[in-house]
Order: C-alpha cells, then sequence, then structure tokens
C-alpha cells in the first residue's frame, strides 16, 4: 500500500492577549508619549491623548519578543526613541516609527546566538544604557555580549565578556557613570545571594574595573532598579527587604539603605513614576501594588519608604503614564489601566485602597487546559478554557465570531421592530428609537442631551397601530408607515400628508429610503410614492399574481435614491423592479419550498449583491448587475433554522450586514469575498442602527424574550 502524506494546517484563531513587556517613551513623535505593549509575537503602539490611549499600530513580529527596551541616542536629531527587540529564538532588531508612512521602520536586525554555550536558566537578559552607548545581552551562562553603539545610535560589532557569575539573577546598567557600567545580581554555588558592578571596556572588549561590590544580600533578592543620576546607585528588591547600594569616588565603602517589607512579597515588577527615581511602583505575584519612595537630596539617598497601594491583576509590567494613571501588563489575568487617588476609599473586601481600575483588557492566557464544546447543539464549536494564575484564574468561552459589547438593556416583551430617527436632517446622530407591538408604537428618546432613553411621543404619529417603516425623509420630515397608511410627519410633530390605498386594503409591509417609499398592499399590489416638499405622491403601481412577502429599495453606495427595488413574492421568486414605473426587469426563481423573508440590495467593496432571507434560515446571495439587473453567482448557505431579516449599518465608515435570525450573523466583504462572522448573542429577531453620542456606532436589538 502507498503511504499517505498528512499536513498539518495551523492558523492564528485569536491573536495574543498576555501582555510581557510594556515601556513608556517618545516613540512616534518627538513631543508625543507612547505606550508601547509587547504580546507575545505582536507589538501593539499607543499614544497618551487627553482622552486616553488612542491605538497607532499592531503589527505582528516574526518570533516570541523575549526582551524589550526603548533607548534615545544622544545625537538623534529627531528626538524619537527606538526600540531594541530580542526573541527566544535570539534575533534581535531595532525599530523605529516612520511619520510619514505610518509604519515601522527596520534599522539593524540580525542574530546573537552563540554556537557553545548553555542557555540562561532564568531566561534572556536584553538591557539598553541609558545614553545608548551599548546594548547588554546575558543569553548563556558566563558570558556577557555587549553591542557598542555610536552617539547616533547606529549598532558596531558585537562582542562577548566572560562572566565569571554562573548563576545570574538580574543585570542592569548604572546611571550617570562616564563609561558603560553594569551591575550583575547573582548567586553563588551555596545560593547566597551578592551583587557585583563591573565596567565595560568597548574598545578593550573586556572588564576593565570593578567599581564597587556588595556580598550576602538577602537570598529572595531578584531584581535590580539603577536609580537615575544625579543620585545613582541601585534598587535591591527582595522578599523581606529592599535595599539602596551606592559607591562614588569620595566614598571609601558602599552606602546602604535599607527597608523591611511589611508582609514578605515576591516582587514581580516594577515601574518608575518620577524622571529622577525618586517614586516606584511595586508589583508582586499576588497582585499587590505597592509605592516605593526613594528619599534623596538630589545626591545621597536619605532613606526609604513603602505603601501599599490596593490590588491589582498579577503584573508582568507596569507603565506610569501620567496624572496617576497606570497601565498593569499582565501574562497571568487581565491587564488593567488603573487611577492611583491621593486619599484612599474602601475596596470590596473592606480594605483601603488607592486604586481605582478604569479599564480592563481580556487576557485568555495562560490556558492551562480548554475543551470544545456545543453548548446549544447548534454544530457551532466553542472553547471552554482554564484560563489565568491563582486569584486570576476563571473559566472563558471563546467562539469564533464577532462580540457584541452590551451597553444598555431595556425589558419589553414582544417587539415586532426597531427603527432609528435622527432629530432632523443636519444632525448625525440618532435621537429617537421607535420601537413597535402587534397592536402600538412607542417611542424612546434621548432628552436634553442625556444618555438615558426615555419614553416619548411625536404627535404626528399613529402610536395606536403596529409600524412597518419608519424613518428620516429629505426636507426635515419622518415617514411612518402602518396598516393603515403612510404618514410624512414634520420634525416638529406636524401631521404633513397622509396616503391610503385607493381600494382601502391593508398594507401589508413598507420600505423606505430618503427620497422614496415602497408600499405593498393586499391582493399583490405594489405602490412607489415620493415625499418631495412635504407631500406624499404615489408614482407609480403594479399588480402581481401572487402576494409581496417582503421588498427592498436600499440605495446602494450611501445614495439618496434606488433606480431598482426588490421584491421577495409568495411564489417563491424575487424580482427586481424599476422604481420609476415598477416595470419587472429581472425574475428570479429561489429553487427553494420556503417563502423569501426579507430581501436586501446593497454594495460591498464597489461590488453590489443582493441578498435573499428565507423563512427557513437559508440566505441566498447573488451579484448584481446594476445596469442591467441581471442576476449570477447564485450562493447559499444555512445561518439558522429560523426566519431571516437583514439590515445593514456601519462601524468604522465599513458597511455590513446583520443577518437577524436564531442565530445571528454579520455579513462583511473582505479581498472582495463575503465574510460571515457569528454574534456572541443567542437570538436576535429584530435589528436597527442606532448611532448617538452616548452610544456611538451602535446597533439596538431585540430578542424574544
Amino acid at each position: 500500500s502507498q503511504g499517505r502524506c498528512q499536513h498539518n494546517y495551523v492558523v492564528t484563531a485569536h491573536k495574543p492577549t498576555a501582555v510581557t513587556h510594556s515601556a513608556i517613551g517618545s516613540f512616534t513623535h518627538a513631543t508625543e508619549t507612547d505606550l508601547i505593549v509587547a504580546k507575545c509575537t505582536r507589538l501593539e503602539i499607543y499614544r497618551l491623548t487627553p482622552s486616553g490611549l488612542k491605538p497607532m499600530l499592531d503589527v505582528p513580529i516574526y518570533g516570541r519578543i523575549a526582551t524589550m527596551a526603548l533607548c534615545k541616542p544622544s545625537d538623534n536629531s529627531n528626538g524619537k526613541s527606538r526600540l531594541f527587540l530580542t526573541t527566544e529564538r535570539y534575533g534581535f532588531t531595532v525599530l523605529s516609527y516612520d511619520e510619514k508612512t505610518e509604519e515601522l521602520t527596520t534599522e539593524a536586525f540580525g542574530d546573537v546566538r552563540d554556537n557553545i554555550g548553555r542557555p540562561a536558566d532564568n531566561g534572556q537578559i536584553g538591557i539598553v544604557d541609558e545614553q545608548c552607548r551599548a546594548v547588554g545581552l546575558q543569553l548563556y551562562d558566563g558570558l556577557f555580549k555587549v553591542i557598542p553603539c555610536d552617539s547616533k545610535g547606529v549598532l558596531k560589532e558585537a562582542f562577548n565578556i566572560r562572566l565569571e557569575e554562573l548563576q545570574v539573577v538580574d543585570i542592569q546598567f548604572l546611571h550617570g557613570v562616564p563609561r558603560p557600567t553594569i551591575a550583575v545580581l547573582y548567586k553563588d554555588t551555596k545560593e547566597a545571594v551578592h551583587i557585583k558592578t563591573y565596567e565595560i571596556g568597548v574598545k578593550q572588549k573586556e572588564f576593565t574595573s570593578e567599581p564597587w561590590a556588595m556580598n550576602d544580600l538577602e537570598g529572595g533578592s531578584n531584581k535590580i532598579i539603577p536609580v537615575p543620576s544625579p543620585v545613582g546607585g541601585v534598587v535591591v528588591l527582595g522578599e523581606e527587604t529592599i535595599v539602596y547600594l551606592n559607591k562614588s569616588e569620595e566614598d571609601t565603602e558602599v552606602r546602604i539603605k535599607a527597608i523591611k517589607i511589611p508582609s514578605r512579597a515576591n516582587i514581580m515588577c516594577y515601574g518608575a513614576i518620577d524622571p529622577d527615581g525618586s517614586r516606584y511602583l511595586l508589583g508582586d505575584h499576588d497582585g499587590t501594588l505597592y509605592l516605593l519612595v526613594v528619599v534623596h537630596d538630589t545626591k545621597n539617598v536619605t532613606s526609604l519608604k513603602l505603601e501599599r497601594l490596593g490590588e491589582t491583576s498579577t503584573a508582568s509590567t507596569l507603565s506610569y503614564l501620567d496624572n496617576g494613571v497606570v497601565y498593569v501588563g499582565s501574562a497571568f489575568g487581565n491587564s488593567q489601566l488603573i487611577k492611583l487617588h491621593t486619599e484612599p476609599c474602601i475596596d470590596k473586601d473592606g480594605n483601603p485602597t488607592y486604586v481605582e481600575i478604569i479599564e480592563e483588557f481580556t487576557n485568555l492566557g495562560p490556558i492551562v487546559d480548554f475543551a470544545v464544546v456545543d453548548l446549544e447543539r447548534h454544530g457551532q464549536g466553542k472553547v471552554v478554557t482554564c484560563s489565568g494564575v491563582q486569584k486570576d484564574g476563571s473559566l472563558r468561552v471563546v467562539r469564533n465570531g464577532i462580540g457584541i459589547d452590551e451597553r444598555a438593556v431595556i425589558q419589553l416583551p414582544g417587539v415586532k421592530g426597531l427603527f432609528s430617527l435622527r432629530a432632523n436632517d443636519a444632525s448625525q446622530v440618532d435621537k429617537y428609537l421607535v420601537v413597535t407591538f402587534i397592536n402600538e408604537t412607542r417611542i424612546l428618546g434621548l432628552l436634553d442631551d442625556s444618555d438615558t432613553l426615555d419614553e416619548t411621543e411625536i404627535a404626528g404619529f399613529n402610536a395606536q397601530a403596529q409600524t412597518l417603516c419608519c424613518a428620516n425623509m429629505q426636507g426635515d420630515v419622518f415617514v411612518q408607515a402602518t396598516n393603515e397608511s403612510v404618514r410624512l410627519v414634520a420634525c416638529d410633530g406636524t401631521l404633513r400628508d397622509e396616503w391610503k390605498t385607493s381600494d382601502g386594503s391593508d398594507i401589508l409591509s413598507a420600505k423606505c429610503n430618503p427620497t422614496q417609499i415602497l408600499v405593498a398592499s393586499s391582493g399583490g399590489k405594489l405602490h412607489c410614492l415620493s415625499a418631495a416638499g412635504g407631500k406624499l405622491k404615489l408614482t407609480a403601481s403594479k399588480t402581481f399574481e401572487h402576494e409581496v412577502a417582503c421588498l427592498d429599495c436600499t440605495p446602494m453606495n450611501d445614495g439618496t435614491s434606488s433606480p431598482i427595488c426588490a421584491i421577495g413574492l409568495w411564489s417563491m421568486e424575487v424580482v427586481l423592479a424599476s422604481m420609476s414605473d415598477l416595470k419587472v426587469i429581472t425574475t428570479e426563481p429561489t429553487d427553494e419550498d420556503v417563502i423569501p423573508r426579507s430581501t436586501l440590495l446593497c454594495a460591498f467593496e464597489d461590488i453590489s449583491y443582493l441578498l435573499v432571507g428565507l423563512g427557513d434560515g437559508e440566505l441566498i446571495t447573488y451579484l448584481l448587475d446594476e445596469s442591467t439587473g441581471a442576476l449570477s453567482e447564485r450562493k447559499k448557505l444555512s445561518i439558522g433554522t429560523q426566519p431571516i431579516t437583514l439590515q445593514t449599518f456601519k462601524s468604522h465608515t465599513t458597511t455590513s450586514v446583520f443577518a437577524a435570525s436564531d442565530r445571528p450573523t454579520v455579513i462583511y466583504s473582505n479581498n472582495k469575498k463575503l465574510i460571515y462572522s457569528n454574534v456572541n448573542l443567542h437570538e436576535v429577531l429584530h435589528v436597527c442602527p442606532f448611532s448617538s453620542d452616548a452610544f456611538p456606532d451602535s446597533l439596538a436589538l431585540a430578542s424574544e424574550e
């Protein structure tokens, strides 16, 4: 028998969410402050603005980011910092931001692996001298790699220096020293912890001196904080004590200042608040946030103070932004944006806290276990994950599709339709939400610039009937179509005109655009109305052999009128007709035994489509030639099991279609192909766009419940 060749197709289903590194500095512009966040294989860049963090870039990196540091060359003419990265497979790169193209530019890249050497047990350490004179890397036990830099930030040839200390815990460049100098925190063979400093001779390619050292530090010491000049020195973070160490040329011995941590803590990260190194934020493994104050007289440190601020997610990185706002990046739980207050308040556990959580950013990692289940037996699997660590542990449900963020909920059972209205033609936002029921219509409004929907009235509306269609028309008027009539109402509530069928037959369905109204009445009759000059005028009528089941006259490409309309008949046919005289252009059988329940004319990426939703949850799509009305490339797919209602909406200027059913779906186009994405809602019967100042780019949704 012949062997079969097997291949695995691997694709990223969800972008990485665990934050491993973050940095703050002037990266995109010399006078702006940016937050750079590393999430495994991606970089996210945000600009700090008065209204919050503004996303600038989200770019993939070829490799898992191991170390990250910002540096600003001394002779950098544009005043912007550069970003130094290394990956777990020993690749490195230096990135800058190009303001013209608004993209990242690679200034340097290469491989820093060595042919010999044992990878460091504590992982890679990558540091950059504060004056950007050198880059230091500790990748292998017993070796320290130095990449010299010139005054413009150009990297020179790298070299290795033998490091006597094999169990390195942390390494940092000292600040305010004439030549690049590192402080090495290490353990000896007896697990005792010491610190030693080395001055790097770039020309000699070796350590030229050892300015100072301190033996027998606390056994739990694991982090070095370099204190900026003119104070200089380092702060060593331990589990029980925090120690400041420094020795200047005038000192005969190392100066020491220490403080005891009230409760034993494993400090995992720190973030500087002040440029002079007066205050630091510390985060431990339990998610406790501390404030460390280094009291100094600009030359000598006089004391250390430590205060507990409150609880956050277990932090892997801390970045102080401005005005007491801090970014807490976490690889163990949700990342957070927090606000630090000067006065304490009481948290949910009854403890005093200075921390207020402003925003949380979802993190699925680390995922220790997961299972794929079909909870609703729809044939759409969901992933249930065991996410997070310790207090940040949680069960999360992940599904493919689009997430709807719920902003407000109103309990109104029995909804039969939703429509949004602007206050007038000049308004860019919606003010009224028209909610219709089987025998009445209610109007909810955002009154007096509030963000609350309150029940109100529009005098010219018929509130005692079900509304079939309602919208703004050109000329500062509203249109309301009910089973009885079509009403034209001024924005001040005055009834301008009313139209009824000549034979008194009931109106079954209606659709409109800013200048045209399409009405279907019993007996297969179809009428087209215009609303010019504040009057309703019948422009065309037609009678079909079968009853009209659904209709649509949505303009293509943001127009104010449509040259054609789409009608679904009880004969299981779809008809395209001219809006001017309702003359039939194309008749297309659906080849199904189910009545069309919704038709929609729409355009994605300048390609016109006709979408037809059937009563059994099937969706049929056609390519539409607007000039001839010809339909082609019929495609059918199953969205749900209940009747489909189709509605266009806009999100960030992009047109999409919401298909309401028992399995709601959003339809959009990417690279000239229609994409169908599930929505994280169980059932949606009716939908309409509703965008206001309080709820921008939102949708109003109604379910059976």
